[in-house]
C-alpha cells in the first residue's frame, strides 16, 4: 500500500481524536446535550464534525488518483500534507485560533483538490 492509502486511514481516525476533547455529554444520550456545549468542548465537537465532512472528498481523491494515474510520489506527498494540515486545523480549532483554523482548512482542501487533479499533470 502507498503512503497516500495509509493517509486515508489516518484521516479517518482524526475526527475521533478530536472527540476525545469533548466533555460533558451523557454517554447514554450523547446527541441530546450537543446544543449546550461551550468553549473548547464545543470547538472539539466542531472539529470532529469538520473532520467527518472533509474526509470523503480526500479519500475519494486519493482513490481516484490511484485508479487513473497509479501510485505517485506527488500524491503521497500531497496526502501527507493534507494529514498534517488537518492535524493543524484540529489543533487550531481546539485552541480557538482563528484565522489559523480557516487557513489550515483552506489549504487542506486545496491539497485534496490537487490530489484529485494530479493525474492530469503526468
Amino acid at each position: 500500500m502507498t503512503i497516500a492509502i495509509w493517509c486515508i486511514l489516518i484521516a479517518a481516525v482524526l475526527p475521533y481524536v478530536a472527540f476525545n476533547f469533548v466533555k460533558g455529554l451523557d454517554p447514554n444520550e450523547p446527541r441530546v446535550g450537543v446544543g449546550t456545549l461551550t468553549g473548547q468542548t464545543a470547538r472539539a465537537y466542531g472539529a470532529q464534525l469538520n473532520g467527518f465532512e472533509t474526509f470523503p472528498f480526500f479519500a475519494a481523491a486519493v482513490i481516484v488518483a490511484h485508479m487513473v494515474g497509479g501510485p505517485s510520489r506527488l500524491v503521497d506527498a500531497l496526502a501527507v500534507l493534507y494529514v498534517l494540515l488537518r492535524i493543524g486545523h484540529m489543533a487550531a480549532y481546539l485552541a480557538g485560533r482563528q484565522p489559523l483554523r480557516s487557513a489550515a482548512f483552506g489549504l487542506s482542501s486545496l491539497a485534496a483538490i490537487a490530489i484529485f487533479v494530479s493525474p492530469l499533470f503526468r
